[in-house]
């Protein structure tokens, strides 16, 4: 499957689910002093783009060590945004990652799994594996979507204002069922690659 750079900032969007997190950010750091809220989200925006970084320069290698193959990848990688999109679509009443930590939350639970979760992980080594040699392309893909992330999260306060609960359930849900037509689609090139190797 042929990826295009505005598909890829797409895809990573959708699997960051920085509307999704908006509710998650706001609770999570509603004991953090306010003139302080803004430095935390662009620091666990930071750690999460340096953990994407680093997967899109080793998420290969760590491939060629681990013995994986792309169609073993690209099946995984469609299971985990299903998973991740049933989530989205059905939300649970404590949240995606349950009971949190109290004080300023430090990569756990912002940084990594919230932003760099395990289907941002595997959508930035599966676009590597596909097509090593346009690393440049989507490491520019990953910082736009980092980038477009940061600036909802840094408003995450006011647009959770602004839209209200139902707003934000209702754009989480939708992005839920974006994410599941190309969880799908993944698994079946996942499949048909691995058919055709047979």
């Amino acid at each position: 499957m042929d990826v295009s750079f505005a598909s890829a900032i797409v895809i990573l969007l959708l699997v960051m689910d920085p509307i999704g997190n908006i509710a998650l950010f706001v609770s999570l750091l509603r004991n953090v002093a306010p003139a302080r809220r803004t430095q935390v989200i662009l620091r666990e925006c930071a750690i999460a783009f340096g953990v994407l970084l680093a997967f899109v320069f080793c998420g290969p290698f760590i491939l060629n060590l681990l013995g994986l193959s792309d169609s073993s990848l690209t099946i995984a990688g469609g299971m985990i945004l299903f998973l991740i999109a049933l989530r989205m679509i059905f939300r649970h009443p404590e949240g995606v990652f349950g009971d949190t930590a109290h004080g300023e939350p430090f990569i756990v639970p912002l940084a990594i799994p919230s932003i760099a979760g395990p289907a941002a992980i595997a959508t930035v080594v599966l676009l590597v594996s596909r097509q090593p040699e346009r690393w440049l392309e989507w490491t520019a893909a990953v910082t736009v979507a980092m980038l477009v992330s940061g600036v909802l999260l840094v408003f995450s306060e006011r647009l959770a204002r602004f839209v209200g609960e139902r707003g934000l359930l209702a754009f989480e849900r939708l992005m839920g069922l974006m994410l599941t037509a190309i969880a799908v689609e993944m698994l079946l090139r996942g499949i048909q690659t691995f058919v055709r190797g047979l």
